[in-house]
């Protein structure tokens, strides 16, 4: 496992037991997001088109304004699942390298509580 792949891990790991400690169902499947930002919309759309058809929902892109000025464009792809390190790291392993393809930024992953 790289070095990039083992951090993802570790914030997963983090994220689960954040959630878990703070009662989160262990049992419940939830929707985990994960995040995608690019300077390029056609190269955002394209890993789009690439998550859509991995089975992935995919939300529509959004443009937003850094601090700095600079125009960037974002979307969520979710897919169900249980709060498994192994397998959310498993699908981190798979979005990496069609980030790189793309030249896209991963942007991490999020879900909500439930009870």
């Amino acid at each position: 496992m790289n070095q990039e792949l083992q951090e993802w891990k570790k914030e997963t790991e983090e994220i689960i037991s954040e959630l878990l400690q703070d009662g989160s169902d262990p049992d419940v499947e939830y929707p985990i997001e994960h995040h995608f930002a690019a300077h390029n919309f056609d190269s955002l759309e394209k890993l789009a088109i690439d998550l859509f058809n991995a089975g992935y929902d995919v939300e529509d892109a959004e443009e937003v304004e850094l601090d700095d000025g600079a125009i960037v464009f974002c979307f969520d792809a979710t897919r169900d699942g249980s709060l498994d390190v192994e397998r959310i790291t498993s699908e981190i392993a798979e979005l990496l390298p069609l980030c790189k393809k793309y030249r896209v930024e991963y942007d991490g992953w999020g879900t909500y509580f439930a009870e």
